[in-house]
Order: C-alpha cells, then sequence, then structure tokens
C-alpha cells in the first residue's frame, strides 16, 4: 500500500511539473532545454513540497476535490491559472495522462454524488 501511494504523489508530481512547464513555454517563451522562468521554477518547487507533504494522498483524487487547502492563496491562484491554461492542452502533449485525469474525474464525482 505504502509503495501505491507514492507512485502516485510521484506521478501527481511528474503531471504538476508538466503543466508548469507548458505554461511556462507557452506563456513566457521559455524554450523546453531553457527550463523554466523564476517565477514558475518557484511554483514547480512549491507543488512538489505540497505534494510531498499531503496527509490525504490516500484518499484524495486531486488537490481541487480537496476539503483542505494547503496552498498559500496567492500560490492556489497561481496554479489554479496553470491549470486553467496546460489543462485542456495536456490532451495534445500527453494524451494517456489527459484521459486518465478525465476517468479519474468522472469516478469522483460520481463517488461524491453517491455520498451526498
Amino acid at each position: 500500500m505504502k509503495k501505491d501511494i507514492q507512485t502516485k504523489r510521484e506521478r501527481e508530481k511528474a503531471m504538476v511539473s508538466e503543466m508548469i512547464a507548458l505554461y511556462c513555454r507557452k506563456r513566457h517563451g521559455r524554450k523546453a532545454s531553457g527550463g523554466l522562468c523564476p517565477e514558475c521554477a518557484a511554483l514547480d518547487t512549491y507543488a512538489r513540497q505540497r505534494s510531498d507533504k499531503c496527509p490525504f494522498m490516500e484518499t484524495k483524487t486531486f488537490c481541487s476535490n480537496c476539503k483542505v487547502h494547503c496552498y498559500k492563496p496567492e500560490m492556489r491562484e497561481r496554479i489554479r491559472a496553470v491549470m486553467r491554461f496546460s489543462g485542456p492542452r495536456m490532451l495534445f502533449h500527453h494524451p494517456v495522462a489527459a484521459l486518465r485525469h478525465v476517468v479519474a474525474t468522472k469516478k469522483e464525482k460520481k463517488r461524491l454524488e453517491k455520498v451526498s
């Protein structure tokens, strides 16, 4: 069970990093080999730290569904902007991951409807 949580955590961190990189490339004009701009690099580091410390990793699907928001308000707004921009574009850049996300979202929505 511990390994599954670690795998989930690593997959989530990789996906967030990919989304931030896509955002930075398209919005800030950074080249893929040039790395992230300082602002996006700071957001990526922050998001990875939050994921490492998440106590709900075993049961949660996405941070947006969590009742406890561990991001600082400023960082939360920044990551939301990244998600709004990168989310739809991930279908072209990482189609398998994007489809996995859609399936997980649908499952979570059904689960929440049963609980209510």
